[in-house]
């Protein structure tokens, strides 16, 4: 058992360690450092995810990496470019004119060309099933309540966004148990109107909610500010939008002068963070009891850049491990460098507190509660 007492990690550093997970993994199509983040990423999903309804929403993720993979290999047997030698599926070829020069409907599939189709997908849904893990773990609601007050509505449409899917699956569970305890059992394609219908109306019920709630604690609302302090957080943050732009072009074309990389970049940024402390100041709105940040924290965020920075590692100097080697078709390396920094990864699954129990009422306080009801409806 952990000796740490449980308590919820922030939500910013969950969404920092999975977009470090991702990042690693976005350059990857060798299937072994593909399917290690992926343990990774469930090993830590599974050992530190809450009772929330979201908390259950990672299995859609994963379904939904399962779809890419397939929809990607099948687009591969249909229109892809059949490349390779070994031959595992011969298909008649269907000519196309000349202006559609280039696109192959069907053909012999190839199975050098199958395992890259396959590949390239399984790299998408590893990167998808990371962003998952963050929002299973992340508390959407802590996560809003964290922003600073000049990204409050960005915020909300974000955080509302995120939550589509945890909230899609709490709403399918639900009709799922309340059509079991009606004694409806029909499944497959009839069953299909019997569930839509109700979810989509317990959808916009929920949204409605939301939107009530937030309006009553004063989302959107703003302090009078003068003209010219409006105006200089709008320069502010343009201008730190523009220089970062023109740093990050500056850093990645070798050809420009040196002074327009890195210094305009921090320019840029230190703009851009004083728009948004100036932004903030305009902005009515208090924290109550705000997360801490404390070094599980610092770990869990640490943990990713290490997996990102091990995989950087190795693309500049062995690129080619990092692949699936298809000309010649052959087995795929094994970066321990990569591995380790990917295993490092999963340290949050050990090394953090673990969540808080869900909250439960005792039986002589739920039996108090029933004879108090009971009083108030005699």
């Amino acid at each position: 058992m952990s000796p740490l007492l449980p308590r919820a990690v922030h939500p910013a550093a969950w969404w920092g360690w999975a977009i470090g997970l991702a990042v690693a993994v976005s350059t990857v199509t060798n299937p072994f450092l593909l399917l290690t983040a992926l343990g990774v990423a469930a090993l830590v999903v599974t050992s530190r995810r809450g009772s929330s309804p979201w908390a259950r929403s990672f299995r859609l993720y994963l379904w939904l990496g399962v779809f890419i993979v397939a929809v990607r290999t099948l687009l591969h047997v249909l229109v892809g470019l059949k490349v390779g030698e070994t031959v595992v599926l011969p298909l008649p070829e269907v000519t196309l004119p000349g202006w559609a020069a280039g696109i192959n409907i069907l053909g012999d599939v190839r199975l050098e060309g199958l395992l890259g189709a396959m590949t390239d997908g399984l790299r998408l849904a590893v990167m998808i099933a990371c962003i998952g893990a963050a929002n299973a773990l992340a508390n959407p609601k802590r996560l809003l309540r964290s922003l600073p007050g000049a990204l409050s509505e960005i915020g909300s449409a974000v955080v509302v966004t995120i939550t589509v899917a945890p909230q899609l699956a709490e709403s399918v569970q639900r009709v799922m148990r309340a059509r079991a305890l009606r004694g409806d059992t029909a499944r497959g394609i009839r069953a299909l109107p019997r569930i839509a219908l109700p979810v989509l109306e317990d959808t916009l019920d929920r949204s409605l909610m939301l939107a009530s709630a937030m309006d009553s604690r004063g989302y959107g609302r703003r302090r009078e500010v003068a003209p010219a302090q409006r105006l200089l957080t709008a320069v502010c943050t343009l201008g730190g939008l523009l220089a970062s732009a023109v740093g990050i072009y500056g850093i990645l074309d070798a050809t420009t002068p040196e002074w327009l990389g890195a210094p305009v970049l921090a320019v840029g940024v230190g703009l851009s963070l004083t728009g948004i402390w100036l932004g903030g100041r305009s902005n009515a709105r208090s924290t109550y009891r705000p997360d801490p940040w404390q070094w599980p924290e610092w770990l869990t965020v640490a943990a990713g850049l290490v997996a990102a920075v091990a995989v950087h590692v190795v693309a500049r100097g062995d690129a080619a491990s990092l692949g699936m080697p298809l000309g010649p078709l052959a087995v795929p390396a094994l970066p321990l460098v990569a591995v380790a920094g990917l295993l490092v990864a999963g340290l949050p699954a050990f090394l953090t507190p673990e969540p808080p129990a869900p909250a439960t009422r005792s039986p002589d306080r739920l039996r108090a509660s029933l004879t108090e009801t009971r009083k108030g409806t005699s």
